[in-house]
Formats: structure tokens, C-alpha cells, sequence
């Protein structure tokens, strides 16, 4: 199949892997942003196959896993609301609240959909116009455009029962926030591809020219993913570093100038909450005033009671690289696929339940 079957051959795998050990020569770690690069490391064995001084840790790549406790709860809160229907992707679907799941609502009678984009659930809201629909907007700058693709179809097809719950959030400057911790040392980044489909890879250069740190946006594939460690050995041991681009095929540095206008057009810049980070300032996507009638946060009063989250789950902890999901007490314990205690091992792209499904098992495919 083009654009897969060769970045999953053998040979070229292991001549990659051939350079990367001539490569190493001093121990660095470099993490893995998106959550997809997290699940096709576990899932093809990657890391057993590095040389001992190469350490790939994850980051808060994953849009479920990020989103904060308050934020789910408020997304529950709305399954319960009268005459509504909540419409998510089907990750957010078992990620424990403080008190309930939506799973668990649906179970008791709530409306809670699976869809697969927005526009199923603009498809929803027009088969259903004695409900309202709420989309939950769950997502980085890979999702945004499409939601805010659907919001203009809304307001042209003159839609009044749609709206969306905006979760999204940017993932440049929480890249900074995490630095600015100072919890853990990086040598570089492996950047998320699908994002930078969207956002290019100036929004990065201040890693490289601020921070002195190698940067490089991977594809997906195995191949893809030693090429891009591969290039960020190069830039450490050059000393020089900088934003370079292996996923060509999907990434230009301007990014998608249509898709960026789409989302300007109907959100801007907020301050939001991070699962494991806190409140980073503008990395969050709420609807600009003229979008006020769907935007699902202002239309629904939804009072919420201060809950703690369970400090138990270390989830928080594996998203700011500080922590191996393997070394969470709770980790295939307490915590599992079946019985998830926190998002990180539920979602698809969470670092928890790729550690649990391919490198505990040892079903490396």
C-alpha cells in the first residue's frame, strides 16, 4: 500500500537502525509528543531496538488524556441536562469522572452517542429538533478546523438546536509550559505530524532558538520514526539545533493556510487547564462572541462542587514525561483496560494503555 508498506520495510528499518547506533554516543532522551507516535513506538517494539542510551519518554500528546478533571465533569453534568444528547468520539466514553463515567450515563438512560466527526453530530441535531445536541470538541489543532467547518455549516443550514462544548487546546506553547517546569531534561522532540499538518513548523522554532533543543515532525510509521531519531542524533551531536520536517508528505512549514483561516474564523486563544500541567495561558480554543449561540459553555449554567483528583493516578505525571506508565503502583494492577482508573490508560493514543496492550504483554506486532 503506498506510503505504508515502504515505511514498514525491514531493510530499510535496520540500516536506519545501523546509523542510529553509530549515532549514539551520549545518552539522551527525546520525547514522543503525540499520542500516536506513543501507541506505533510500544506497538512495533521500537524501544528494544534503540541503543541503551537512547531514552523515548511520552508527552501530553494525547487530547483525551489532557483533559482536565473539570472539564470532564462538566461534559457528564451536560449528559444529564433535559432533552439533550451529548455527541463525543468515542475515547471520552469510559475516561472516569470525579462521580461517573459517560458510559455509565448512558447506561442509567442518558442520550450519549459515539460519532465518528462533527458533522454526525450536525447530522444528529437535524434528525432530532426537539433536543439540543452537544458536540464535545475534544482535540488539538488536528480536529479544530473540522469542528469549525461544521459551526459554518450550522449557521448556513440555519441549525438551532447544535452546539459545541470547545475542549480543544494548542500544543506549541504547552510544550513551553512543560520546559518551564523544569522537571525533566530533554534533548529534543519528536513533533507531532498530524498537528503540524495543520499549524507547519515555524510555531516550533522557539524550542530550537530558546530552548537549544533538536526538533524534528515524524510520520508514523517505524521508518518514519527511526529517519526522525535518526536526524535529531544528528542535530545533538552537530550542536545545531533546529526544526527540520521527515514527514514531507504531510507537512509544509506554513502548515494548511485554509484550515488555519477556518480556525481563526471561529475560535481564538483561552486560557485552559491541563490534565498534569494546570492553567496555561492561551493554549485552549474557546468560540468567539459572534459564535455564542453554540457555544455549549455559555448556553448551559452548569455549576460544578470542587472535586480533588484522584492523586492515586499517575497520569499527570506519565503526560510531563517525569513518569514511565509501567512505573504508576497502579499499572496493570488497580488500573487496567477493564477497570481504567484515569484517561491515559482508556484513550487509544494513551501512553498507559499502549505500555499495558503491547510492551507488559509483550505483543510486539
Amino acid at each position: 500500500m503506498k506510503f505504508i508498506d515502504e515505511y514498514r520495510d525491514n531493510e530499510k528499518a535496520r540500516l536506519l537502525l545501523q546509523e542510529i547506533y553509530q549515532q549514539a554516543k551520549q545518552p539522551v532522551r527525546l520525547m514522543e509528543v503525540c499520542g500516536t507516535h506513543t501507541v506505533a513506538i510500544a506497538r512495533f517494539g521500537l524501544r528494544k531496538l534503540l541503543p541503551q542510551n537512547i531514552e523515548l519518554v511520552s508527552g501530553p500528546g494525547c487530547p483525551v488524556c489532557v483533559t482536565s478533571q473539570r472539564d470532564l465533569d462538566k461534559a457528564i453534568a451536560m449528559a444529564q441536562l433535559p432533552r439533550t444528547i451529548i455527541a463525543t468520539f468515542g475515547d471520552m466514553m469510559r475516561v472516569p469522572g470525579s462521580n461517573s463515567t459517560l458510559t455509565e450515563e448512558r447506561a442509567t438512560g442518558r442520550k450519549v452517542r459515539v460519532v465518528y466527526s462533527p458533522l454526525d453530530a450536525l447530522q444528529a441535531a437535524q434528525e432530532n429538533l426537539d433536543h439540543k445536541v452537544i458536540f464535545l470538541g475534544v482535540g488539538f489543532e488536528t480536529t479544530a478546523p473540522t469542528v469549525a467547518a461544521t459551526l459554518l455549516a450550522a449557521r448556513q443550514k440555519d441549525i438551532k438546536n447544535f452546539e459545541v462544548l470547545s475542549l480543544h487546546k494548542t500544543i506549541p506553547y504547552a510544550l513551553k509550559a512543560l520546559l518551564n517546569l523544569g522537571e525533566i531534561k530533554l534533548n529534543g522532540f519528536l513533533l507531532p505530524g498530524h498537528v503540524s499538518t495543520i499549524i507547519g513548523s515555524q510555531p516550533y522554532e522557539f524550542l530550537a532558538r530558546e530552548y537549544g533543543l533538536a526538533c524534528v515532525i515524524s510520520g508514523f510509521e517505524p521508518v518514519d520514526i527511526l529517519q526522525s531519531i535518526l536526524l535529531l542524533l544528528r542535530q545533538i551531536n552537530m550542536g545545531q539545533p533546529q526544526v527540520e520536517i521527515q514527514y514531507r508528505r504531510g507537512v509544509r512549514p506554513e502548515g494548511n493556510g485554509q484550515a488555519q483561516k477556518i480556525m481563526r474564523q471561529v475560535f481564538e486563544p483561552a486560557d485552559v487547564e491541563w490534565r498534569g500541567l494546570g492553567f496555561i495561558p492561551e493554549t485552549g480554543l474557546k468560540l468567539r462572541q459572534e459564535w455564542a449561540e453554540f457555544d455549549a459553555a455559555l448556553k448551559n449554567n452548569i455549576n460544578l462542587p470542587e472535586v480533588a483528583e484522584n492523586t492515586a493516578c499517575r497520569c499527570g505525571h506519565v503526560l510531563r514525561g517525569v513518569l514511565r506508565p509501567t512505573a504508576c503502583p497502579l499499572f496493570a494492577k488497580e488500573c487496567n483496560p477493564q477497570k481504567p482508573r484515569g484517561p491515559c490508560m482508556v484513550s487509544s493514543e494513551g501512553s498507559c494503555g499502549a505500555a499495558f496492550k503491547y510492551e507488559l504483554s509483550g505483543a510486539i506486532k
